[in-house]
């Protein structure tokens, strides 16, 4: 085993997202996609501490896990778009770390339940840590990569 096949830590499910998506199909994907659902974020009830001041955010960043993606690509081509794009540059689940960073709006917290509007992922997926969302990047310094090529390839703006 080389040092790149060592892993940094093991990660443990903090609780599980409980969605609508019972299937990829029902997700809605690629640039423009809305991600207006709502669901619940169940975290462990002996991890419930954790969630203390949670209720002050409008906004938090979930790391989950693709539990479902199998094997891995370097590039990717988004739903909707005909170019390829190095997969580190996408949202696409098949990636060498499974691991998928979402921002929701945060509803309400009844006890370990955080309710959300915004998941896109698949009901019974682990989450792996909960963060809040605090950016002090102004909008207008914000660079979007090859989004705005494809949205004006699809007529997009």
């Amino acid at each position: 085993m080389t040092d790149a096949d060592k892993p940094l830590f093991t990660p443990r499910a903090i609780g599980f997202a409980r969605t609508p998506h019972a299937t990829t199909s029902s997700v809605p994907k690629g640039p423009g996609a809305k991600h207006e659902a709502v669901g619940t974020l169940e975290i462990l009830p002996e991890l419930e501490a954790g969630l203390t001041d949670i209720e002050g955010f409008s906004h938090l960043f979930v790391i989950w896990v693709f539990d479902r993606a199998e094997g891995f690509d370097l590039s990717a081509t988004p739903p909707g778009d005909t170019v390829s794009h190095g997969v580190f540059a996408t949202r696409s689940p098949r990636r060498p770390n499974p691991i998928a960073l979402t921002v929701v709006e945060l509803l309400g917290r009844e006890g370990n339940r955080l309710e959300v509007r915004g998941v896109d992922m698949l009901d019974g997926t682990p989450i792996l840590d909960i963060k809040p969302y605090m950016s002090s990047i102004p909008a207008d310094t914000l660079r979007r990569g090859w989004l705005p090529a494809f949205e004006a390839r699809i007529g997009q703006r």
